[in-house]
């Protein structure tokens, strides 16, 4: 914090005093997340000064305005200094006065425009050019206020100017403390006020000019640093600062901004420097309160994965000892993956993969024997569920410490048989479940059996609607355009056939199929042919014709092929070959549209995901074709055109795919989805009264999952018209089943 800075005195700082103006900035920048920066000639020299610690001040979340006398050339600069008229000169930023300044920088300066140009790419630092409307008085000092959120202090230097209009070494500084008298208090205040307008452009004695291609030119010419790149780079500027010099007040803050530096670089912290959402602390707060317990229903793309691993941080900054550990289980090595990449965002290290792909029993069992005997060690364990209850794990798991937390992928897999047998020996007591469909109506038993591990039920310790997520901007809003296809004539054929023998299964007192191994037989067989139907693929190279027509590509298109029903939630689902037959019809269809059209599968013998990822996030590829493998934690916020060709049932898989669709995108304001509904046409056959019921509740639960769509989209009005007939024809109401929806 800013008052535990050790200030000179007298306020003053001097050029060649034990009291440097670098001493100055560098303590300042370490302590602060706030600069309001008011800087005379945005030259070399000038800059200089502000150079280290800055990268210290961006990890602190720190947050610039700045205002710049509209000045970059040695020839503006000359000009002044020889008394020319401002009003001969001409102020308009050139691209040329960039690239010749960055030619001038020494490594301090070139430093100090990388921090500029990550703060630009952040959205952190909003800069205005200012030049007097009188022909002289070009203000030469710096000045401005350092804020660390509580205290302030406000500074100004001065600098003397040689013939050649070059900063010389001869600076003098003078500061004032918010925390020392009111009269401080009100001098800062006083300055801020003058700063605030300035800089909100009220001020009557200066004209303000363009600044946006100059902040385009320094985020591309100094933008290729990550955080940790700058603070590393700065930690080499601060040696070579430190060698040169042996004044020992600046050395003493060259060793304090070394340790804050390696600190930061060496323990977690949450990933985006503007840190967790209110919504996430609400999260960790609730599942505090709840006994350390508790499953979060939270809707895809809301940021599940950052939520639980920020549970991790926060006890990992209230532990006595500074450790984390946690034991996260997933259902596949593809997540397996994937949360490995989310925990080193967190700068999380000791991390163990555990699934059948890895060799992990090793680096496991030297790191639980420091453990006994006793080291405190941090660790990440990510396994698969397969291999969790497997007996070569459990006889290490037994041995986690107990205060490590247990983070449950999709907690729904808990409740699957073996995992069960497992869950007796289970001595972790934080636990935290992740869902985005925690209750599941076709899945009674596996809600039951989550919300008694983790100690919770409805509403949960934490939900996060899509309905939520959309309405605050944390989702994108949507269009939504169901499709009825129709069934080919041997395809109804069949349908039929199957249908008249569940018929002979069906308890029409009841409203329901008896329960037996015979008719989840016969549905499966059923649904087989409505997913699989043969004119989804003409439907799907219509909708994507008209696609491209009216767009010219078809760039950031996703399209879900139909997969088979058996597809199980293994640690590495692969496609058969009648699968992989039809990713490959439909990719060819696709293709077929305009030969300028890109398109790459992406299935489970896919190699390069993340460089297909990468290529379609740039639009170099136009539509990535996949079965099951994008449900799979992919991250893809560009795609923005999706088709549902699976006639899923399941309400997580299209509540997952749907939110895989709406994730946010900096260049994408609206998510577009085609779902194709398939919808026998019994048009001129005849149907007995009790066939009639039958039919109706199974064309009811497809349209659930159209109703849960159409309800959150922006065009719902749309598929109230588009299923107006089929609607009427089976006596449904899309908002009832809607309604019906919500309630259970």
């Amino acid at each position: 914090m800013l008052q535990e800075i050790t200030f000179p005195p007298s306020g003053e700082y001097q050029t060649g005093s034990d009291w440097e103006p670098v001493v100055f900035h560098m303590d300042v920048l370490l302590e602060s997340n706030h600069l309001d920066l008011l800087l005379g000639y945005f030259s070399s020299s000038a800059i200089n000064v502000l150079a280290l610690g800055f990268a210290k001040f961006l990890s602190n979340g720190g947050k610039v305005r700045m205002v710049i006398n509209h000045i970059l050339s040695e020839k503006d600069k000359e000009a002044i200094l020889k008394g020319q008229s401002t009003s001969e000169m001409a102020f308009n930023f050139s691209v040329e006065d960039i690239f010749r300044l960055k030619s001038l920088l020494n490594e301090y300066g070139k430093h100090f425009f990388d921090c500029l140009a990550w703060l630009i790419s952040a959205n952190k630092i909003t800069i205005k050019a200012i030049k007097p409307k009188s022909d002289y008085g070009i203000a030469h000092y710096k000045s401005g206020v350092f804020s660390d959120g509580k205290e302030s202090v406000k500074f100004k230097s001065s600098c003397n100017y040689t013939a050649s209009g070059l900063l010389t070494n001869l600076e003098e500084l003078s500061i004032r403390c918010s925390w020392k008298s009111s009269e401080e208090v009100c001098a800062i205040q006083e300055y801020q006020n003058y700063y605030d307008n300035i800089f909100e452009g009220h001020a009557d004695f200066a004209e303000y000019l363009p600044i946006q291609d100059v902040e385009a030119i320094i985020r591309n010419e100094f933008g290729d640093k990550n955080l940790s790149e700058l603070l590393i780079q700065e930690k080499e500027l601060l040696k070579k600062k430190r060698e040169q010099s042996q004044k020992p007040q600046l050395r003493k803050t060259i060793e304090k901004a070394n340790t804050m530096i390696e600190t930061y670089l060496s323990e977690p912290r949450f990933p985006y420097p503007s840190g967790a959402r209110d919504y996430q602390m609400d999260a960790y707060r609730k599942w505090v309160e709840n006994g350390y317990q508790g499953i979060f229903g939270m809707a895809t793309g809301t940021g599940k994965t950052i939520t639980s691993l920020n549970c991790v941080l926060e006890e990992f900054r209230r532990s006595p000892e500074k450790s984390y550990r946690a034991l996260i289980l997933v259902p596949t090595i593809t997540l397996v993956e994937q949360w490995e990449k989310e925990a080193r965002s967190f700068n999380y290290s000791h991390i163990i993969k555990i699934s059948s792909k890895s060799e992990w029993e090793r680096e496991l069992s030297g790191l639980l024997t420091y453990i006994r005997f006793g080291g405190s060690q941090s660790f990440i364990l990510i396994s698969t569920y397969a291999s969790f209850y497997r007996q070569k794990f459990q006889s290490h798991f037994k041995k986690l410490p107990d205060d490590t937390i247990l983070i449950a992928d999709e907690g729904h897999n808990i409740a699957s048989p073996k995992v069960l047998e497992a869950l007796p020996q289970v001595h972790l007591k934080k636990r935290i479940g992740l869902s985005a469909t925690p209750k599941r109506i076709y899945d009674p038993s596996g809600t039951a059996a989550m919300e008694e591990f983790f100690n919770d039920s409805e509403p949960y310790t934490y939900s996060f609607s899509m309905e939520r997520a959309i309405e605050e901007g944390v989702l994108c809003q949507y269009k939504y355009f169901p499709h009825l296809v129709s069934l080919t004539p041997s395809e109804l054929e069949e349908y039929v056939r199957i249908s008249q023998k569940l018929m002979k299964l069906f308890d029409f007192k009841m409203g329901k199929f008896k329960e037996s191994d015979l008719v989840e037989k016969l549905l499966l067989a059923r649904k087989r042919v409505i997913h699989k139907a043969a004119n989804k693929l003409e439907a799907t190279r219509d909708i994507l014709q008209q696609h491209f027509l009216e767009k010219g590509d078809l760039k950031f298109t996703f399209v879900y092929v139909p997969e088979g029903l058996s597809a199980a939630d293994d640690e590495q689902w692969t496609e058969d070959e009648e699968e992989l037959r039809l990713i490959n019809q439909y990719s060819l269809a696709i293709g077929n549209i305009h030969p300028k059209i890109i398109i790459s599968q992406f299935t489970s013998a896919t190699k390069d995901r993340d460089e297909i990822l990468k290529q379609f996030q740039r639009g170099d590829i136009h539509v990535v074709a996949s079965m099951k493998c994008l449900d799979e934690g992919v991250d893809m916020p560009r795609a923005e055109f999706a088709i549902f060709c699976s006639s899923t049932g399941n309400p997580r898989q299209f509540i997952q795919r749907r939110g895989r669709v709406l994730r946010k995108h900096p260049d994408k304001h609206l998510a577009v989805i085609h779902d194709l509904v398939v919808v026998p046409n019994f048009e001129g056959m005849s149907m007995d009264e009790e066939t009639f019921k039958m039919e109706r509740k199974l064309v009811q639960k497809e349209l659930e999952r159209v109703a849960h769509f159409a309800f959150m989209s922006i065009n719902r009005n749309y598929t109230l018209e588009a299923l107006e007939s089929i609607c009427q024809y089976y006596d449904l109401n899309l908002h009832t089943i809607h309604q019906n929806l919500l309630s259970t």
